[in-house]
Parts: C-alpha cells; structure tokens; sequence
C-alpha cells in the first residue's frame, strides 16, 4: 500500500514525477547544497516484515528550477520510530532546514 501527501497536491505523483524523472541532470547534490531549494518526493520502501524503511530514491529542485537527484546521510530509516524525528535527527547534524527543504509534504512509502 502506498502512502504519500503527493496524491493531495497532485492527484497523482506518476504524471508529475514521471516529468520530473525525466527532467533529472547531471549529478547528484547533498541535502546540504545550498542551491537545493525544495524536495519534491523521497520515496521510501519495505516489506511489511522488514523492520526499516529502505530509501529509494530522493528527487530535488534547485534554485535554477532544475531537477536533481539529491544524497541523504541515511539510507535506511527504522519503522517503529517516527519518520519525520528521525530526519529532524540527521538534519541537525548536517545544519540542514528538513522542513524548509519541504522533505516532509514529499515523502512517498510503499510497503
């Protein structure tokens, strides 16, 4: 089942996302880049055993309007745990605005 505050904004992300896919350049930037200006989707996965979730992929915006593919510290973030605190976490050890970033309306999960 897929979760994701995407479908609300755009009724559905695979339109939207497929543009932004094919849109994605060059390479990839650190959360921490100070020309990302917004997370469009972080997609996250796992079985519904499998005590994480996996990150599959984390697409961006830069200030330029161009698409990236963004690095995140983590790669796996445990279920159990709230998703959000867990970024907040990393957030602050790499002084990163999460909420600024948007990373929160755009995060995707599937199970």
């Amino acid at each position: 089942m897929e979760t994701n505050n995407l479908v609300e904004q755009f009724g559905s992300y695979n339109a939207y996302g497929e543009r932004v896919a094919r849109a994605i350049k060059g390479q990839p930037v650190c959360w921490t880049d100070p020309r990302l200006k917004e997370i469009v989707r972080l997609r996250l996965l796992s079985d519904p055993s499998f005590p994480a979730w996996d990150v599959s992929y984390c697409h961006g915006q830069l200030d330029d309007g161009s698409y990236v593919d963004v690095d995140l510290p983590f790669s796996q973030l445990p279920k159990g745990r709230k998703i959000n605190a867990q970024i907040v976490m990393w957030a602050k050890k790499d002084k990163v605005y999460a909420k600024g970033l948007g990373i929160f309306d755009a995060i995707s999960c599937l199970s």
